[in-house]
């Protein structure tokens, strides 16, 4: 079939498989030009399939020469219906991963379940024995708690009062006014039971418990902190609340593997275009004028640039240097003063009229298509393609 995005609001319904298939091998290019990594072997991504968790598996694979097991929870292809774009990826990754003789298998399924945990063990025992790093980079907006059962849900708002500021529609450019309610108590719990800390806990837990976490084992999870600008509807709203939770599990962790020489980290990166933050009102217009002011200072980077980066630069070295809160920082080029002071005055000056000139909201609409395999270089949208593509591991 000839599939073309078909978009609702901050997503794409449709993803095309030979785009999705095209960037994971530009990301792979990528890291192979960057040289190897004296990095991890046997490597666990929970949220493998999109953004930083896909950047994350390729860069253990193509820049470690890691054995790979990914978890996500995607919806596979039927004839005329195209799969989300992060099975086409995985299905792309293994493919590349096993021309090149890597080992590479992948889990479908809800990653918050004991038995999708349960299953990951049953893998790692079977064929690597143990893993030297897990990757937690979930971004789902809901969760079923398995011990009680209940659906925890997500929200974007602020705390305490009513936030007001501007934003823009990517698809249209029209720069508008927002105001955002404030949540209540029961909202910032919700948000910290599906982003906060405690799954990655339940999967460190159940691991350890399995003996499948090798001496010197090493865990990261995402986090993402940003400019006064963003702060009351990230940073110190609801998300906010769910990444300090993150960030506190982290230390927690660390402590509980010390026995093994283990260590966990949390890695603030950039704020980029992913499915998450297309979501969060604010981020859109930020990026636009933070991706035009850093592409203007030749410091621009996307999800893979970052992950290489953060593992060539900040984890696989001598010295791991933390910021004052133990954190690794790869947003480091983003919160430069001089950046930050050019977005603050780019946003004031912010309108639909000027945003063409002042920001770069191509470049925003081309990374977000690109998410599902659409704009991409390269590839034909008039060509007709198979939309039933398999995942070698998962339909085997």
């Amino acid at each position: 079939m000839i599939i073309k995005p078909l978009t609702r609001g901050f997503i794409c319904l449709t993803a095309h498989p030979t785009g999705c298939e095209k960037n994971v091998q530009n990301q792979i290019e990528y890291i192979k030009s960057k040289g190897s990594i004296e990095g991890p072997k046997k490597v666990l991504v929970i949220g493998a399939s999109t953004g930083f968790g896909l950047a994350s598996r390729i860069t253990s694979a193509f820049g470690s020469d890691a054995s790979t097991i990914g978890v996500f929870f995607e919806k596979a292809p039927r004839e005329r219906k195209p799969a989300s774009p992060g099975w086409y990826n995985s299905a792309a990754f293994e493919k590349f991963a096993n021309e090149e003789g890597l080992y590479a298998k992948s889990i479908n399924g809800d990653a918050f379940s004991n038995e999708i945990k349960q299953q990951t063990i049953d893998m790692i025992k079977e064929d690597l024995g143990q893993i030297d790093m897990l990757v937690y980079s979930l971004a789902s907006p809901v969760r079923t708690d398995p011990a009680t059962g209940t659906r925890h849900k997500s929200v974007l708002k602020p705390i305490g009062d009513v936030y007001k500021n501007k934003t823009v529609d990517f698809h249209t450019g029209n720069v508008s006014d927002i105001s955002i309610d404030p949540c209540n108590d029961e909202d910032i719990a919700n948000t910290v039971k599906v982003m906060g800390g405690e799954d990655w806990q339940l999967w460190i837990d159940a691991l350890k418990e399995a003996d499948v976490l090798s001496e010197g084992f090493t865990t990261m999870a995402y986090s993402y902190i940003g400019p006064e600008l963003t702060e009351p509807v990230y940073r110190k709203g609801t998300i906010g609340k769910a990444k300090e939770d993150l960030e506190k599990t982290a230390k927690t962790i660390d402590a509980d593997l010390s026995a093994i020489k283990g260590h966990a980290y949390v890695s603030v990166n950039k704020a980029l275009v992913t499915q998450a933050s297309s979501a969060i009102p604010v981020i859109p217009l930020y990026i636009s004028l933070l991706y035009k002011t850093m592409k203007e200072e030749g410091i621009h980077e996307g999800c893979i640039e970052q992950i290489q980066r953060l593992y060539a630069d900040k984890l696989f070295v001598d010295q791991v240097q933390l910021d004052e809160e133990g954190r690794l920082r790869v947003d480091d080029w983003e919160m430069r003063d001089d950046v930050q002071a050019k977005v603050t005055e780019l946003w004031k000056e912010a309108t639909t009229e000027t945003l063409p000139a002042i920001g770069d909201l191509n470049g925003y609409k081309t990374d977000f298509f690109n998410l599902f395999g659409f704009e991409v270089e390269g590839v034909d949208y008039e060509a007709d393609v198979n939309e039933v593509v398999n995942i070698p591991s998962i339909n085997a």
